[in-house]
């Protein structure tokens, strides 16, 4: 048996012991430290959650649990003028308001903005899992708004700053697919593929195929290179310029009546040559001549 795998964090831990780590600066950091009820109608969701599509069946299902057992793990909030905004359980307070529930558990604590949307979106990546592009927006907001690194962004959730940099690729997809990622219609896989097709409009037709034919990631690389193949040679051959040749030999007759010597044309790929032969300095100077004087 081989050894076990550590986790992606720059220690070695895995995302559920960063989030506890996490969790426990976040303990030491507030004086508020105490779980207590608050009204739920005083709650607001964070706008700069990760997490933007909450799917309603699992939201249904969280609900029921929590009509029969209750909210068994308090929400994180952070105190505003209007009450409290949520920093972490945006799932738990959406399922406790269909419960019914008048009140939840919760523990507030002051903390920045940087460390309130760091902590909603590792919980999120441990809990169950942002869709592909929320992530990618996620980390593209960590990056661009806290002016941090890519490697500084990656440190902040556990993982390698490749895996941020995979995910983020997804962006530069057309908008339409990166719809049908967000919608659970296409995987991070499927992305990536189409990444290959640098053509938006090829990008969601070939999009549309995938999921009408099911296809698997594999068969969409195989597809996605055939495409690109197909594409390049169509490319290649609109470069390429077609000689028409059938007159080629009148014009070398006419050219060596001109010059008085023999003449050449030929071609290759996209260019053409004229070869005018000459067998002494005194034949080259007598063709100079015959040429300056057509230019005049």
């Amino acid at each position: 048996m081989g050894a076990p795998k550590k986790g992606l964090g720059s220690k070695g831990l895995g995302l559920e012991a960063l989030l506890n780590s996490k969790m426990n600066e976040l303990n030491e950091k507030t004086q508020e430290t105490g779980v207590f009820e608050v009204d739920i109608d005083k709650i607001e969701p964070n706008k700069n959650q990760p997490r933007k599509i909450f799917e309603e069946n699992a939201l249904e299902e969280l609900a029921e649990s929590i009509k029969e057992h209750g909210v068994i793990q308090p929400i994180i909030l952070k105190k505003i003028n209007s009450g409290y905004e949520i920093i972490a359980g945006e799932r738990r307070w959406r399922a406790s308001k269909i419960a019914g529930i008048k009140k939840i558990p919760a523990v507030v604590k002051n903390i920045d903005d940087l460390k309130a949307f760091e902590t909603a979106l590792v919980e999120n990546l441990q809990r169950e899992g942002l869709n592909p592009m929320e992530e990618a927006k996620s980390y593209k907001r960590l990056i661009e708004e806290f002016s941090l690194s890519q490697e500084e962004a990656a440190k902040k959730v556990g993982k390698s700053r490749s895996v941020v940099a995979n995910v983020m690729r997804l962006l530069n997809l057309d908008e339409r697919v990166q719809i049908f990622i967000s919608e659970n219609k296409l995987s991070n896989g499927h992305g990536r593929a189409l990444l290959g097709i640098s053509d938006n409009n090829i990008q969601f037709e070939t999009a549309e195929k995938i999921i009408q034919e099911e296809l698997s990631v594999r068969e969409t690389e195989k597809l996605v290179k055939k495409i690109t193949e197909n594409n390049n040679k169509d490319k290649k051959e609109k470069r390429e310029i077609k000689f028409n040749t059938n007159n080629y030999k009148y014009i070398e007759n006419d050219l060596k009546s001109i010059f008085g010597t023999k003449v050449k044309l030929s071609n290759n790929k996209n260019k053409g040559k004229i070869e005018i032969e000459y067998y002494s300095d005194e034949d080259l100077d007598r063709l100079i001549g015959i040429m300056k004087g057509i230019q005049l």
